[in-house]
């Protein structure tokens, strides 16, 4: 064998009990795979070219990150160390209905506007491709040929395909329009893309209508991929956009996967088990659903998202001019302050819980760190005065972390039989979310180790075999023969995410080792030059 990982603690993705073995991995052709499995006591202990003592670690299935914002990073950052170093092994990109394909030139240009804030304005990446299987083989090709730092599996963005048919107008699609769409979400499934996604707060995608997306779910559920919403409220109609998400879904008979699953602002606390119940009662009927959620408490995002559907009809440009008219920008701060606004969930601003995590335009540093309600008390104005400003100077790209998260609400979801993991981390902008960094050790340390609200066995089934299945992954998710050698070895009693809101960047503790197809990413602690990363693609 070309390496033995000797006396492991084997926690194999199942959920059942731990027990310690020798593992062997052969890399060959077909990549790097396990090729035995020799529990303590069962036999002679296998022999291999190279044998790693593994006394005191833990030795899992590599995590997946269902919910990761990763889509030209993996592209500008050969090292990836934010997600590597963290056990991560796989990537689903392409979420909240917006990303880099399928474009045309047209949409090309406006996504990136649209989504600087998460991923940057893409001026240092060569953007050569257009349709989804061109993308996944940009991720393939990575770094001159060699791959990239993990692996990816992508979501048609149902907001880009909107772009590209419908453009940035509030309205029903046409007949016609509808089938251009059916048709961009079919091609990128049968070029590899695992399901579909929405970003239903988010323009232009929040504009379809429930028998708009009914009938591309048809089109996902043909394919065997699943749904992936971010739904149209996390906040006053919470529970009704659930319940929404599942009837459509149902109606389609389309998998659904929820995206960053749970239930946030003030009216909402304690309210998680009215989310299960009612996912409870669709799983006993039949419904295939799950997922994933972030073990934080506040949401990240832009600060354009919090805007109101209206006011970002037209796409940037044309709500940079609503915001420049000063009738049109009271208006936008009369329905976000007094009414509450369907970007921030039909809940009025509160613009202390609003605090700026990152801009695109460096002059504008001095607002990272701080909340809306703090820049404005520093500049003596009012708070919708600062955020105006900041979203005009900085051309929509800031983005936010919006604290509005109860502890009881998410300890509650990550409980839940079909939880898996997501971190939904952004990794642009100078002060970005811890969960970008830490998600997955964050719930080994805090959740496992000093809450115990999951046993160890039980969490790393969430955040390898569950994600696996979910994915229609045949051999990826458990320590098994035959099975894809993406392995992760930690110590349990000192694994922990590094990253904190004062330092989000730092990397986590207690995880020595990380292999995707059978090579070493993370050696000892540090990161390697190894990039054994690809596109995923549908089975």
């Amino acid at each position: 064998m070309d390496l033995v990982i000797r006396g492991a603690q084997v926690v194999d993705g199942t959920g059942r009990a731990r027990y310690r073995a020798d593992v062997g991995v052969d890399v060959g052709e077909d990549g790097g795979r396990i090729v035995g499995i020799v529990p303590e006591g069962g036999g002679p202990r296998p022999a291999g070219k190279r044998v790693l003592d593994a006394d005191g670690l833990v030795l899992s299935p590599g995590f997946i990150d269902m919910h990761a914002h990763s889509d030209l990073a993996l592209l500008r950052d050969p090292d990836h160390s934010a997600k590597a170093a963290q056990g991560v092994t796989l990537e689903v990109i392409g979420q909240d209905g917006l990303s880099y394909a399928p474009v045309d030139d047209r949409t090309l240009a406006q996504i990136r506007t649209a989504i600087t804030g998460w991923n940057g304005d893409g001026s240092d990446i060569d953007f050569t491709w257009r349709t989804v299987g061109e993308f996944l083989d940009r991720l393939d090709h990575g770094f001159d040929g060699q791959g990239i730092a993990v692996n990816a599996a992508y979501l048609v963005p149902q907001g880009t395909v909107r772009m590209l048919a419908v453009g940035w107008a509030d309205r029903d699609a046409t007949p016609a329009e509808l089938e251009t769409m059916k048709r961009l979400v079919a091609e990128g499934l049968e070029q590899g893309a695992v399901g579909l996604s929405s970003g239903l707060t988010y323009t232009p995608g929040m504009y379809a209508s429930d028998a708009e997306l009914t009938e591309l779910c048809r089109v996902v559920a043909a394919y065997d991929g699943y749904y992936c919403p971010h739904h149209r409220s996390y906040g006053a109609g919470a529970l009704r956009a659930y319940e929404e998400m599942v009837t459509l879904t149902r109606e389609a008979g389309c998998a659904l996967h929820l995206a960053h699953a749970t239930m946030n602002f003030g009216l909402n606390k304690g309210r998680a088990p009215e989310l299960l119940a009612l996912l409870d009662a669709a799983l006993a009927e039949g419904a295939d659903i799950t997922l994933d959620t972030y073990p934080y408490l506040p949401g990240c995002t832009t600060l354009a998202a919090m805007l109101p559907s209206w006011a970002a009809e037209g796409g940037p440009e044309a709500t940079l001019a609503r915001l420049r008219d000063e009738t049109t920008a009271e208006r936008i701060r009369r329905v976000m302050e007094e009414e509450g606004a369907d970007g921030c969930h039909g809940v009025p601003m509160e613009w202390d819980t609003i605090e700026i995590s990152g801009v695109s335009t460096p002059a504008l540093s001095g607002y990272v760190g701080k909340t809306v309600a703090a820049s404005a008390r520093e500049r003596g104005e009012a708070p919708w005065v600062t955020a105006r400003r900041l979203l005009l100077d900085d051309h929509l790209g800031s983005t936010i972390l919006q604290h509005v998260g109860h502890e009881e609400n998410v300890q509650a979801i990550m409980q839940h039989p079909v939880h898996t993991g997501g971190s939904d981390g952004i990794l642009h902008g100078a002060k970005p979310h811890p969960r970008a960094y830490g998600t997955f050790p964050h719930y080994l340390g805090r959740y496992v180790r000093e809450l115990g609200v999951l046993s160890l066995e039980e969490c790393v089934a969430h955040l390898t075999a569950r994600p696996a299945a979910r994915l229609r992954l045949p051999d990826r998710g458990r320590i098994r023969e035959g099975y894809r050698a993406d392995l992760v070895l930690f110590d349990p009693d000192t694994v922990a995410a590094g990253s904190t809101f004062d330092s989000p960047r730092t990397l986590p503790t207690g995880i020595p080792h990380v292999l995707i197809d059978g090579r070493f990413v993370i050696e000892d602690g540090r990161r390697t030059d190894v990039l054994a990363g690809r596109a995923i693609r549908r089975a």
